[in-house]
C-alpha cells in the first residue's frame, strides 16, 4: 500500500513539472501589428526583449516576402544565397534553439535594405522554478508502535509499598532485676535454713566447753 502511494506521489510530480514548464517558452510577434514588412525598425523592437532557448519568433508577412536565417556576416552585408533556412509561406515560425546571436533577413531584392532585417541574442533556457512536492506519505507507525510497546517495559501499577518501621523493642532491664529477685529465695531454701540452724546450735554448744 505504501509503495503504490509513494508511485503515485512521483508520477504527481512528473505531470506537474511537465506541465510547468512548457509555459516558460514566450511567443514573440515580429514587429507586433506591422509584422515583417519593409520600413519597420527591427532594431528597436528587439531591444527591450530577452530572448531565451525555447522561445518562439512569429513573422507575419504577405506575399513577396522570405524569412530567411542568414550567418552574421550575410546578415550586415544583406547578402542572399547562403541562407541557413528559409520560409515564405506567410507565417513562418521560428523556435530558438540555442543560445547566441540568431540573425534573419528577407531574401527578396533590396527588401533586407528596406529594413528586413532582425537580430536577436538568445540566452540559456530559463530554470524552472520546481513545483513544491507534496511532502511524501510517512510510514504507517503502527508497525512501530507494537515495536515501542514490547521494547518498553510497562510501567507498575502497583503502588509502591512504604518501607515499614522495625516493631523491635530494645530489652529493657527489668528482665535482670527479675532474675537477681529470682535467685533470692535460694538462700532461703530448707537446705541452707538446715545448715544455718545446725551452725548456730552446735556454736552455742560448744561455746561454754571453752
Amino acid at each position: 500500500m505504501e509503495s503504490s502511494i509513494v508511485v503515485v506521489w512521483y508520477l504527481s510530480l512528473f505531470l506537474a513539472m511537465n506541465t510547468v514548464l512548457p509555459t516558460l517558452a514566450k511567443v514573440y510577434t515580429v514587429g507586433e501589428s506591422i509584422g515583417w514588412a519593409i520600413g519597420a525598425d527591427y532594431s528597436t523592437w528587439a531591444s527591450d526583449k530577452t530572448f531565451h532557448v525555447g522561445d518562439k519568433l512569429v513573422f507575419n508577412y504577405g506575399a513577396g516576402h522570405t524569412v530567411d536565417e542568414v550567418k552574421e556576416n550575410d546578415y550586415k552585408s544583406c547578402t542572399t544565397g547562403n541562407s541557413l533556412t528559409s520560409d515564405s509561406s506567410g507565417a513562418t515560425t521560428i523556435i530558438l534553439k540555442t543560445a547566441g546571436t540568431h540573425y534573419f533577413i528577407c531574401a527578396a531584392p533590396a527588401h533586407c535594405m528596406g529594413g528586413m532585417q532582425l537580430a536577436v541574442t538568445v540566452k540559456a533556457a530559463k530554470k524552472a522554478a520546481s513545483p513544491t512536492p507534496a511532502p511524501a506519505p510517512a510510514p504507517s507507525k503502527a508497525k512501530d508502535s507494537s515495536s515501542d510497546t514490547k521494547g518498553t517495559p510497562k510501567a507498575s501499577t502497583t503502588p509502591a509499598t512504604a518501607p515499614t518501621r522495625s516493631t523491635t523493642s530494645t530489652p529493657t532491664k527489668s528482665g535482670s532485676s527479675k532474675g537477681d529477685i529470682s535467685m533470692a529465695p535460694s538462700l532461703f531454701s530448707p537446705t541452707f535454713a538446715l545448715v544455718l540452724i545446725v551452725s548456730w546450735i552446735s556454736y552455742y554448744v560448744m561455746l561454754p566447753m571453752v
